[in-house]
């Protein structure tokens, strides 16, 4: 009798410690935070957990400084930088410091920079950066001659098209070039993107450079195809919201200004190092390691300027 009892003691401490295992398996995994007493895990802690971003930022240097995670660390460290407008110091932290970080982590460091430069109006850095991302990936040097690539966003995995890739840097580079007022770049490759991946956002970018220039038919033209819904993503209403803002900002420029005035002063600003520069790295064809995202852009470009 008295072993029995000893034997249901005991198996209900073991039945008792597992349960306790699994409940701190589940909390991690719900919260998101990763396992163990590491400066790494105590700043995700503070971060997911306790909401606390200062103390979050302690931790991810201290993870920094003593090698832990690094990659992890410097990325998520720089997020939480953002969200406390200390964007400037973010940039500082990821230049000083990524040459610990291994070389899988650099594209993902490079898109946490894109981001920052554009939080911080750093135009010129962004699109310098944007460029050689292109570049790289045009070099094979991405992808590795294959057609997708592994990425992560908020702890999710999920691949990645080489033409989605293009699509999003070519977004990116598209604004960048309207917040410096470079208009005929900004539609040069908000066409190219289109070419790649159209969609309606881009359309609308690229109805609003239109419009910048005067060239309003063009640009009333562009906003038809999303509000006929003839473009992916027609359908989302904040979309749709702003091509009808886009089409009541046209509407009142019409009497203002005529496409000769603003072609004049817009329509000849052109980034020569790189759209231009673009007609140097063309193909025709895929091959195993080059792509070919920029063909035919010196006759588009040649068409613009005529």
């Amino acid at each position: 009798m008295e072993k029995s009892l000893k034997k249901m003691k005991s198996n209900n401490t073991n039945s008792t410690r597992s349960n306790l295992v699994k409940d701190s398996e589940l909390f991690h995994v719900i919260h998101k935070v990763p396992c163990g007493d590491t400066p790494y895990v105590k700043a995700k802690h503070a971060q997911l957990i306790e909401k606390n971003p200062e103390m979050a930022i302690v931790w991810f240097w201290k993870a920094i400084n003593t090698g832990d995670r690094v990659d992890s660390a410097l990325k998520d460290m720089a997020v939480v930088m953002k969200q406390l407008d200390r964007s400037e110091e973010a940039i500082e932290a990821i230049k000083s410091f990524r040459p610990r970080c291994s070389k899988n982590s650099q594209d993902s460091l490079d898109n946490v920079l894109i981001d920052l430069y554009k939080k911080c109006g750093r135009m010129e850095e962004q699109v310098e950066l944007l460029k050689r991302k292109l570049r790289q990936i045009y070099q094979g040097e991405t992808f590795n001659g294959k057609p997708t690539k592994t990425a992560r966003s908020h702890g999710k995995k999920f691949q990645v098209t080489v033409q989605q890739e293009i699509a999003r840097l070519l977004g990116n580079l598209g604004w960048a070039y309207m917040q410096q007022a470079k208009y005929l770049s900004a539609e040069a490759v908000y066409r190219k993107a289109q070419m790649v991946e159209p969609d309606a956002n881009k359309s609308c970018n690229l109805a609003m450079c239109l419009i910048k220039q005067g060239r309003f038919e063009e640009g009333r033209s562009v906003l038809d195809d999303v509000l006929e819904s003839r473009v992916l993503g027609a359908d989302d209403c904040k979309t749709r919201q702003r091509a009808d803002e886009l089409l009541s900002e046209l509407e009142a420029s019409l009497p203002l200004r005529r496409d000769a005035e603003m072609e004049n002063v817009l329509g000849n600003i052109l980034d020569d190092d790189f759209v231009l520069g673009l007609e140097q790295i063309t193909t025709t064809s895929f091959t195993s390691k080059r792509l070919p995202i920029f063909e035919q852009i010196s006759s588009f470009r040649n068409q613009l300027v005529c």
